[in-house]
């Protein structure tokens, strides 16, 4: 399945509560997988089903996180018996433009390491740019980096500690990156984060309100407070989940792999001078 034409932007041109509001709802961990689940059988599917095809998943989060999608108006339920089948909402189904998209700029901008499931590659995508603020901060390097610590709060309009936070954050995922070694030398986007344009755009053109949008549905926009802190998988999930997940990058189906291909890293005179430090 090729993937769908992108929505064209820069980063500074997208409205970022949008775009914030958007990553929340689709970030929490395995409702990527979900989604692609019953985009590809194409058909309701009760939770044991769905559970069947995803082996590094308890059926119990499975039927959370497909309850949780309901809620979101991303899946819809076939009846109104308890346990009726769920198939994905028309928002739900719009959603392969903006998987298509992470997992491109995922492919060409970050290097994971050996075979990577296209789902897998998208949630660890979604895990870097959901948190609030970090778009905020990346627009502001955007358009007038190398900039200081102090010059990016008052830009952006945080306060220390937030900027702190998102700073070391976006450096640890390979974002942003320092000048140099010194206190207070400035901060600038990586190659990465230059990159992130046509992500943007596509969460934003994805989450555009439902009047512009045809046989979509989105619900009322979630703030990131409410939804970045959904409680997180099962422990004993992610132990299984990392040899189960390497296996999957090879099942069939477009939805779940993408072709390996040389991945570019962030330059190393640049990735060496970017480990997190204490700011101000």
């Amino acid at each position: 399945m090729s993937t769908p034409a992108q929505p064209s932007a820069s980063i500074g041109s997208v409205d970022a509560q949008r775009v914030e509001d958007a990553l929340s709802l689709i970030s929490p961990k395995w409702t990527t997988w979900s989604v692609q689940t019953l985009a590809q059988q194409d058909r309701p599917m009760r939770v044991r089903d769905v559970a069947a095809r995803l082996p590094f998943v308890s059926e119990q989060f499975v039927g959370k996180r497909l309850a949780q999608m309901h809620a979101d108006g991303l899946d819809t339920r076939v009846g109104e018996r308890h346990g009726a089948p769920y198939q994905l909402s028309a928002f739900g189904q719009s959603l392969s433009s903006v998987h298509g998209a992470l997992a491109d700029w995922s492919q060409a901008s970050l290097s994971l390491g050996g075979a990577v499931a296209g789902a897998e590659r998208v949630e660890d995508a979604l895990r870097r740019l959901h948190l609030r603020h970090s778009t905020a901060v990346i627009q502001v390097l955007d358009a007038g980096g190398p900039m200081r610590f102090v010059e990016i709060a008052d830009e952006a309009g945080l306060d220390s500690g937030i900027t702190g936070q998102r700073l070391n954050r976006l450096q640890a995922d390979g974002l942003v990156a320092r000048t140099g070694t010194r206190h207070g030398d400035p901060y600038v986007l990586t190659d990465a984060g230059q990159a992130l344009g046509p992500v943007y755009a596509a969460v934003e053109h994805w989450s555009a309100p439902a009047s512009t949008r045809k046989n979509s549905s989105p619900p009322a926009p979630v703030t990131a407070a409410t939804r970045t802190h959904t409680g997180p998988p099962l422990r004993s999930d992610d132990i299984r989940a990392a040899a189960a997940l390497r296996r999957s990058a090879t099942a069939p189906g477009s939805l779940f792999s993408h072709a390996p291909q040389p991945q570019p890293r962030v330059p190393a005179a640049v990735t060496a001078q970017s480990a997190p430090s204490p700011v101000r």
